[in-house]
């Protein structure tokens, strides 16, 4: 996965263009089901209106002396994104009209856009525009803003039911590495492995420019996604060491939810449960009034809270191979708990005698109690009405463990799975 960010991480991506085009076409090259999608500009999604298509060649600005003090190749951030073509010659005082920089963090490049207002701009450390000489100079944005498409890529990974999971990650920005590229490196590799696993659920995944990508996405797709979803999540900034996390829910009672709080609480990591009030990427738009969808965002350094974030700082040392290992995992372990998690009913009335067959020891001394706790945990709030995450909750015993002696149980004649999914359920429990 780190390789693969080093790949893409000089593309110059944005919310249109060529850079979304050249890094779903390296993805593809990993996952070739990854289908691309093309959407025309003009085309009405819900409230907005899929904007013009940008791409850029070229940006630099030059002195008197034809010494390049900014280079569009040497660094993407350097050029405010959808910058309008400019080719002119002025002065020092006129220039500073056109720069951003960042006082509280001098050494580092902003991350700035205008994709809704037509402008340009440059963005530079704020040491170096400290060091800039009076004089002329020259500043070239070769750049096209143009009718053309907004470009998506989407895969379908099918499962014994149409019952869905859904993924969602972004493919927007530029030379960042937790912010952009931590997102879809981890969930290509989380569709590879999906490949090679037994699947109940059928898997969608989309890999879209923020925000207009996944509005343009749902008006294509929101009654297929309201009927089939059971629970989703969208990927962001999950390529650090520091921490874990998910962006909850409105309510904070989905199953996305209490899957993401079960592995964290059972993971043994430290992590934090950001409110949906603090929300900032897609998960906005799924869960906005009239969509609804069951769905978390999950993250280790959560978008805006690092300081890195939104800059240049935000490079390949800052997401390492064992902090994007640290998020495939925890993406793993939510898609094995939603995978696994049933409701079981106890088929016989009262306490049932686990010793004939087999699943009690046959010596009866102080610690014979102990060793089969979880399992009578488990038969006591198998009541037909809990799924294993409530009763993981309930009981102390993660997921995975309480389905291993669920398995048994079901193997002895003792629990019945009941037909009716978990994932109808929105129990805060």
């Amino acid at each position: 996965m780190h390789g693969w960010a080093t790949d893409l991480f000089p593309y110059c991506r944005s919310i249109t263009g060529d850079g979304v085009r050249r890094t779903l076409a390296y993805l593809r090259e990993r996952l070739p089901f990854i289908t691309m999608h093309e959407v025309p500009s003009g085309t009405t999604a819900f409230d907005w209106t899929v904007p013009r298509e940008w791409n850029i060649r070229e940006a630099y600005i030059e002195n008197e002396k034809g010494e390049r003090i900014i280079d569009f190749r040497k660094c993407n951030l350097h050029v405010v994104g959808y910058s309008i073509p400019v080719d002119a010659w002025m002065p020092l005082g006129e220039l500073q009209e056109y720069l951003h920089s960042l006082e509280d963090q001098p050494d580092a490049i902003p991350y700035v856009t205008s994709y809704y207002k037509e402008r340009w701009g440059f963005c530079i450390s704020h040491n170096q525009r400290q060091k800039l000489a009076e004089g002329r100079y020259h500043v070239v944005i070769d750049s096209d803003l143009k009718d053309g498409h907004l470009t998506y890529g989407e895969c379908i990974i099918p499962g014994a039911t149409e019952k869905e999971v859904f993924f969602s990650t972004y493919v927007c920005h530029p030379s960042m590495a937790n912010n952009e590229l931590s997102g879809p490196v981890v969930l290509t590799y989380i569709a590879k492995w999906l490949m090679s696993q037994p699947r109940r659920y059928t898997y969608r995944l989309i890999f879209i420019p923020e925000t207009i990508g996944s509005i343009t996405y749902l008006s294509r797709h929101l009654e297929t996604l309201k009927q089939r979803v059971v629970v989703g999540f969208n990927l962001s900034c999950i390529g650090d060491e520091r921490t874990y996390g998910f962006v909850a829910s409105p309510y904070g009672n989905t199953l996305a939810d209490r899957i993401a709080q079960n592995v964290l609480d059972n993971l043994g990591v430290e992590y934090t449960v950001h409110p949906f009030l603090t929300r900032g990427s897609d998960e906005r738009q799924y869960c906005s009034p009239g969509v609804d969808l069951p769905l978390i965002t999950l993250c280790r350094s959560k978008y805006g809270t690092y300081p890195e974030y939104h800059t240049s700082l935000d490079d390949l040392k800052l997401v390492t191979p064992e902090g994007l290992a640290g998020g495939c995992n925890y993406v793993k372990r939510c898609i094995e708990v939603a995978e696994m998690n049933d409701i079981y009913r106890v088929t016989c009335c009262g306490e049932p005698q686990l010793g004939k067959r087999g699943l009690y020891p046959s010596l009866s001394t102080k610690k014979s109690g102990a060793s089969v706790a979880a399992m009578m945990d488990l038969i006591t709030y198998a009541d037909g009405t809990n799924d294993l995450v409530s009763i993981s909750k309930l009981v102390g015993q993660p997921v995975w463990d309480l389905n291993d002696i669920a398995l048994r149980l079901k193997t002895a004649g003792l629990l019945k799975k009941m037909e009716e999914s978990t994932f109808t359920r929105s129990s805060a429990m």
